[in-house]
């Protein structure tokens, strides 16, 4: 899958203004739209007020966590994170995926199909035609599954300067089912979606079958890590790290209850053996959002994107 996907293209059409939202303290806020695959994608999208500089405003995507689709909304969830990247000069797009929201498409999930990540590079495509944009100075951030589509999209995509994760499903196949596993955790992470036993929350309509049928499904056709290890590692971003476009940021709070935090620590472990710069930031006693360190956390995160693709050579 990871081969398949670097030998594609991804559309180049700049991104189109779709509805004008209020300003931010410095800078406009849209509703944009761009196609992936025969799908119009809506997207949350910042600029800078003011005049660009001379190649055009660093961009940062930004990939969203698990959000049930059918209870996503563009301008709804991570409008901090947004707004802390967006008043510090930077282009944010922040795309929905396919059938989120009202984007068209089927929401097949991040981890049995590549088509968020799809997504996200054809979004990062899109943003870097667009006249403002300066295409060499692109970074990727991600939380939770977005962390997973961020890791998969640098291992792709020799575009992105810089990458940050928060909280990610970062893990090879293995490790994605037997660390996060069937539980409450991986219906957080999107991994799995609940059934009517398994729900964290009360519902009063049954819930669809289980999201983790990919993983039966591949498992019928490939079969296990186990029995064809080749295959999940040919699937896995992990097994491609050597070939990571730029630095990566990673922070995790060790109270992390929907994604263990030791995914992040043999996530850094991968990159030091594969030769690549990394850092890496725990935090004791909070949570997946990071909520009780954001502050610390974003401020470190700015940095990261400031040394790494804003002042990028």
């Amino acid at each position: 899958m990871i081969e398949v996907m670097r030998r594609r293209e991804y559309d180049a059409e700049p991104l189109i203004l779709e509805t004008i939202l209020e300003t931010g303290e410095n800078y406009s806020r849209y509703i944009a739209a761009y196609e992936s695959e025969g799908n119009t994608i809506f997207g949350l999208l910042t600029i800078p007020l003011g005049n660009p500089p001379p190649t055009g405003w660093p961009v940062i995507i930004f990939n969203h966590g698990y959000i049930p689709p059918d209870e996503y909304r563009t301008t709804l969830r991570y409008v901090e994170y947004v707004d802390y990247l967006a008043r510090s000069g930077y282009i944010v797009f922040r795309p929905d995926y396919r059938g989120h929201g009202d984007s068209e498409g089927e929401a097949r999930g991040a981890y049995g199909s590549p088509d968020y990540t799809v997504d996200v590079l054809n979004a990062m495509a899109a943003v870097a035609a667009r006249p403002e944009a300066d295409p060499d100075r692109i970074g990727m951030w991600g939380h939770s599954m977005g962390g997973y589509i961020t890791l998969r999209a640098m291992v792709v995509s020799d575009q992105i300067k810089a990458g940050v994760i928060w909280g990610g499903v970062v893990g090879d196949y293995p490790d994605l089912f037997n660390r996060v596993g069937a539980t409450a955790t991986a219906i957080a992470a999107g991994i799995e979606e609940p059934t009517a036993e398994a729900s964290p929350l009360p519902s009063t309509t049954p819930f669809p079958p289980r999201l983790g049928r990919w993983r039966s499904e591949l498992f019928d056709t490939y079969g296990s890590p186990e029995d064809n290890p080749a295959f999940w590692a040919s699937i896995s971003a992990n097994a491609f790290l050597t070939d990571l476009s730029g630095p990566l940021q990673i922070h995790h709070a060790t109270a992390d209850k929907t994604v263990p935090a030791a995914a992040s620590t043999l996530l850094q472990a991968e990159l030091e053996a594969a030769g690549q710069y990394s850092e890496l930031y725990l935090y004791e006693n909070d949570n997946h959002n990071i909520a009780v360190n954001f502050y610390t956390a974003m401020n470190r995160t700015l940095d990261f994107f400031d040394r790494f693709v804003k002042d990028a050579p």
